[in-house]
């Protein structure tokens, strides 16, 4: 009980005796009550303050209570309402419940019954944000499952993914091709807040420039040659969630400047549009580029450079978590074993000290498919995988270096 009368209520509707009866009966029974005449009004108040329950007339001039419901079901989707109507427009309120209203009180009203519905809608919505807490701290513990490594690189980039998670801010994941950049872009997002809405991946570097400016921004119909319905873009569709951009250095100056755009405004048009439309997105990029260099040479921008690089994360290479490649390859030996059906359960130690000596210039991804080759080449009956089974480039390169020569 003594949560429910922490609780701040918002009474919204312009007849001022409604506001006073209203504001009266729940100050009695203990909430924080505050009132406003009008949706607009409603909303202001909701800008400097935050409320548990908003209370609001159906039928007010200019916003109404449903257009004040979808603004705090846009602005504020933990604040529960209640929607107040006269017995004649009861089907509008019930439309409205299905649109995430809690409840809805007729006029005229009970005192008992304000009082029942205000302590069950705020009783549900105190519910559902415990619910979303927990899964919210859930995510956070397993976001970083698929980081797989105790080696001290691993770990300083598994504290850099908690301390920025929790932010807004661009991060900019820069790294050798084969290192886990989406994967980190992936524990970034599922740690953060914005972990419920979608994460989209695109790859700059797998499209032209035209079909990319599609891709990420969308297109009208006949906006060209083959354009036969309006499609809504990347951005539009990761609206709420994280946008990671994969090999961002390969885009054109046409597109960076686009880039920039969303990056200050928020806000693009689909290819032929005029429509502007307007997103909330985290945007993730990554490269493998020197993206300095680029600048200097003019092949990239330097103020998107510095939009994309407020926060900077490195991904280590693998030559440089030697102590991970153990613990890797017993992973990727699980996962492939039963996907083929073998009887593999372990990597032996000198399989282990074989890949441990090799310089791995393809990092994880190089290593994963050593490790998918190796399984399919065995034995239906092995249960261990052996060096021989290895790509015959790593016991070559292995040899090399037994020998004294540089590999």
């Amino acid at each position: 009980m003594a949560k429910q009368h922490q609780s701040k209520i918002l009474i919204v509707d312009d007849e001022p005796n409604i506001r006073h009866i209203l504001s009266a009966i729940l100050r009695k029974d203990g909430y924080l009550v505050q009132s406003a005449d009008n949706g607009e009004g409603a909303l202001k108040m909701m800008e400097e303050d935050t409320f548990d329950l908003i209370i609001t007339d159906l039928v007010m001039p200019q916003m109404g209570g449903i257009d004040l419901l979808r603004e705090v079901l846009q602005r504020r989707p933990g604040t529960a309402v209640v929607i107040m109507t006269a017995y004649g427009t009861i089907k509008t309120a019930v439309e409205a419940m299905k649109m995430g209203a809690r409840d809805y009180i007729t006029k005229p009203f009970e005192m008992d019954e304000v009082k029942i519905v205000a302590r069950n809608a705020l009783d549900m919505a105190g519910l559902v944000k415990e619910n979303r807490i927990l899964k919210h701290e859930l995510g956070r513990r397993s976001a970083c499952d698929e980081m797989i490594g105790d080696s001290r690189a691993m770990a300083e980039i598994m504290d850099m993914i908690e301390r920025v998670a929790g932010s807004r801010a661009t991060v900019l994941i820069r790294g050798e091709s084969g290192t886990g950049k989406e994967l980190v872009a992936r524990a970034i997002h599922r740690s953060s807040q914005r972990a419920g809405n979608p994460f989209i991946a695109v790859n700059c570097a797998a499209l032209s420039n035209d079909l990319l400016e599609s891709e990420l921004f969308g297109h009208e119909k006949g906006a060209f040659t083959g354009a036969m319905a309006q499609k809504p873009g990347r951005f539009e569709l990761a609206d709420g969630g994280t946008l990671f951009l994969d090999e961002i250095g390969e885009i054109s100056s046409a597109l960076q400047v686009k880039l920039l755009r969303i990056l200050q405004e928020r806000e693009f048009e689909r290819v032929g549009g005029t429509k502007t439309i307007k997103v909330d997105i985290r945007l993730i990029a990554a490269t493998n580029r020197d993206l300095e260099e680029a600048v200097k040479k003019g092949d990239f921008r330097e103020d998107l450079y510095y939009r994309l690089k407020v926060i900077e994360l490195h991904t280590p290479p693998l030559r440089e978590r030697i102590e991970d490649i153990a613990q890797l390859s017993k992973h990727f030996l699980t996962r492939f074993s039963h996907e083929n059906g073998k009887k593999l359960k372990e990597v032996s130690n000198e399989a282990v000290c074989l890949c441990q000596g090799y310089n791995w210039p393809g990092n994880i991804r190089e290593l994963e498919n050593a490790i998918e080759y190796a399984v399919i080449m065995a034995d239906e009956r092995c249960e261990e995988l052996m060096p021989e089974m290895l790509p015959l480039n790593i016991q070559l390169a292995f040899s090399r270096n037994e020998s004294g020569v540089t590999a």
